[in-house]
């Protein structure tokens, strides 16, 4: 595949987001190799679980289904789901990658029967719903998975049950003997693009997140609005499912401060304020407080702003929160906060607390596997490091036209080293 003119025409995407599936499409359209590689079971990282998107609030299967069907019409994608770059060498243009494939007991004959599924028993956490809900041991990762098949929970495995479950599939699709296994790989390039994690609130104690049921971050909120959702898109509270109608939203929850993070991530002002839009359509007798720092709303979006903050339903107070506690009788939390405008204490009761929580690059965590340098955040510096290009929010906090924008570019950049 390598030849002295043009180097090695493969190119290998880690992260099967929105920036990673932007990526890999747009390299294969212009006739480069692309090696797509998603840690999870499906394709879409955090996208696939939101309700909606900017700019044009849309759910976010009409723009992951786009993609997904470019993906099917293109032989130059190879999609390798359950895995991750392990190890990385060489140079720009002549890499060698080695892929780490985890086992997920289901092979490409599966059809999606889900007799696999009747056939368990034990139920799991069910990750897509961030721990919400369970699903059987044998399920679909969510209803508009790519690809479309089934995992087996790994805590099954070498059990009567798991053998049931075998026993159920008509089309030999279940492989309860699959280990994990190394693949190895050329590449001329390599894109990073695994995105984020939301900052982990319960490091704040006086926010209660981890301790209070009904208190959630931003990403749990998706879930709850979210129609494929642990509560069908019916906004209630996780301690007694008791339908939400007074909701708080506390923004900059760890964000611009120099214990927790030092940065703006830019959409949580917008992504709360969407998240406001989906409890007053849904009941128009709901009301919602947003207390804020700043409200970060640039360009066209203000247009957005303006259009919540006129609503009657919604008050918006300037004044970082402060202590939030729950009453263990009646699952009510608490908000204290000092209101800027007045200087007056502020403190009210509301049946579900939403802290926007900001981005947290994964690379903050887990470094690429080869030398690369990093910001003080975690977050890739681009150039640094030729041949692996970031893509989306390793590289900065970027909602998701901004992340596609970028792997747009990032694709450029990997062209260019691929014909060193």
């Amino acid at each position: 595949m390598a030849d002295a003119q043009n180097g090695n025409r493969t190119i290998v995407v880690a992260g099967g987001g929105i920036a990673g599936l932007s990526a890999a499409v747009e390299a294969a359209e212009v006739g480069f190799n692309v090696i797509l590689v998603e840690r999870e079971p499906f394709l879409g990282g955090r996208v696939a679980r939101m309700n909606k998107y900017f700019p044009k609030l849309c759910p976010p299967q009409c723009g992951l289904e786009i993609n997904f069907r470019r993906i099917r019409s293109n032989p130059l994608i190879r999609v390798m789901t359950m895995s991750e770059v392990e190890k990385i060498e060489g140079e720009s243009g002549n890499f060698t990658v080695e892929i780490r494939v985890n086992p997920r007991y289901v092979n490409e004959k599966c059809t999606a029967c889900a007799k696999c599924s009747q056939a368990a028993k034990t139920e799991v956490s069910n990750p897509f719903n961030y721990g919400l809900s369970t699903v059987k041991a044998a399920y679909l990762p969510h209803e508009f998975a790519y690809p479309m098949r089934y995992v087996i929970a790994p805590e099954i495995i070498g059990t009567p049950e798991a053998k049931a479950i075998e026993a159920a599939c008509d089309y030999g699709a279940v492989e309860l003997d699959m280990a994990p296994r190394t693949v190895t790989v050329k590449a001329g390039a390599i894109i990073w693009a695994t995105g984020w994690v939301p900052f982990d609130t319960s490091s704040i104690s006086y926010y209660g997140a981890g301790k209070y049921r009904n208190v959630v971050s931003n990403v749990v909120m998706e879930r709850l609005a979210s129609a494929n959702g642990p509560t069908r898109g019916i906004i209630s509270r996780p301690s007694d499912g008791k339908p939400v109608k007074k909701i708080a939203f506390v923004q900059c929850a760890g964000s611009r401060d120099e214990n927790n993070l030092p940065y703006c991530s830019g959409v949580c002002c917008l992504a709360s304020l969407k998240q406001a839009t989906y409890l007053l359509d849904q009941d128009q007798e709901a009301s919602v407080s947003i207390f804020y720092i700043d409200i970060r709303a640039l360009g066209r979006q203000e247009a957005f702003f303006n259009k919540v903050r006129e609503d009657e339903r919604v008050t918006l107070v300037k004044g970082k929160a402060g202590e939030i506690t729950e009453s263990p009788e009646t699952g009510m939390v608490s908000v204290q906060v000092e209101d800027q405008a007045t200087g007056k204490i502020l403190r009210d009761d509301f049946d579900l607390v939403v802290l926007a929580a900001g981005m947290v690059p994964s690379t903050a965590r887990e470094k690429i596997p080869a030398e690369a340098a990093y910001d003080q955040a975690g977050f890739f510096l681009r150039g640094n490091t030729p041949g692996i290009i970031g893509a989306g929010c390793v590289r900065s906090p970027a909602d998701v036209s901004s992340s596609i924008q970028d792997a747009t570019a990032a694709v450029l950049r990997a062209i260019q080293a691929c014909r060193r």
